[in-house]
């Protein structure tokens, strides 16, 4: 019997959505639809320029891998996540948020390392696309020191977020904790995370991959990129050499799955988008639990793709708590009218 169904690793920011438009993050020089690392300079910089924009902003404890894992719990998995906060208010309110959402993390705080807990600056545009200024903080030096041997051994599944590649010591710790799960055989799943990642950071990404995970998570830019690849489908091939399956999301589209068998493309849902944030944090969420409640490869796609059209069609990266639960009864509806 496993103690945990998901141990994630991966950055803990504090996440501040502002709605804006086009012509401002052409003034303020920021590149849309792509996470860029800031330093705190900068970031500071952004906030003040937006001061008059503030009124619409919202905080919430994130990083990718975190709305991944809090997604999961909410499902209702049992779930473990390893990051690095400061002993500052925005790491308290971080680990509070942890567990507000019945996640477990380590429970001792090394507050000599000093540093300030990191913070990422979402912009949201019309378009619902989100671009995203982090300054990383002491997430920077999330380490193999973060990796709790024994949680990642009691669990069936570790979700690694791809962010991590942009730090020597995140990366490091990334491929220990995969090379740990391998050891003790628990699953291995990867995102990929963002395609600034792919673009700056393949060959680290291919480290942390090593000679193949479980799961494989990314969407169309970050499956063509990886691969060299000009289409979907090449990609889907050229992928097999990394994973033992995969999931590319497809926004509006949905997603392409290959259960290291069979492919699959699932729809999803149409509906309004306001904003991209998380939406594939919540996809590999709501996939990880589908797998983790043994649902069919292509079930727990469909799941998947729900779930994210419910983010995107709302602000924030995640859902509220009570909307889990809609989703997992609306599934249960839709398999019960299938028979």
């Amino acid at each position: 019997m496993h103690q945990y169904d998901l141990y994630g690793i991966g950055a803990a920011l504090l996440d501040t959505e502002i709605e804006v438009s086009d012509r401002d993050l052409e003034a303020l020089g920021v590149e849309k639809g792509v996470m860029t690392l800031v330093d705190d300079t900068r970031q500071r910089q952004l906030v003040d320029d937006l001061t008059d924009h503030l009124v619409t902003a919202s905080r919430a404890c994130g990083g990718s891998g975190a709305n991944t894992v809090i997604a999961a719990s909410y499902f209702g998995l049992r779930t473990f996540y390893s990051c690095k906060v400061a002993a500052d208010d925005n790491g308290d309110f971080y680990l509070a948020n942890l567990d507000a959402a019945g996640v477990d993390y380590p429970r001792v705080l090394d507050s000599a390392d000093g540093g300030t807990s990191g913070k990422c600056l979402v912009l949201i545009t019309p378009d619902a696309e989100r671009s995203m200024n982090t300054f990383l903080g002491i997430s920077e030096r999330l380490s193999v020191a973060e990796v709790d041997s024994a949680a990642l051994a009691a669990s069936r599944w570790a979700y690694i977020e791809g962010y991590l590649v942009s730090s020597d010591t995140g990366r490091a710790a990334a491929i220990a904790l995969r090379e740990q799960a391998e050891a003790a055989g628990v699953k291995t799943a990867l995102s990929l995370s963002d395609p600034a990642m792919v673009h700056l950071f393949r060959d680290g990404l291919g480290t942390m991959i090593g000679g193949g995970v479980d799961l494989l998570f990314c969407n169309r830019d970050e499956a063509l990129g990886f691969t060299g690849t000009d289409s979907v489908e090449s990609a889907a091939l050229a992928l097999r050499d990394y994973c033992r399956s995969f999931a590319i999301t497809l926004g509006a589209e949905g997603a392409l799955l290959w259960d290291g068998g069979r492919q699959y493309r699932v729809a999803s849902p149409q509906v309004h988008a306001v904003d991209t944030n998380g939406a594939g944090d919540m996809f590999a969420g709501a996939f990880l639990y589908g797998l983790n409640r043994d649902m069919p490869f292509a079930e727990a796609g469909e799941l998947a793709c729900r779930a994210a059209a419910r983010v995107v069609s709302q602000y924030g990266p995640r859902l509220r708590p009570e909307q889990h639960g809609e989703l997992l009864n609306a599934e249960c509806g839709m398999r019960n009218a299938e028979y």
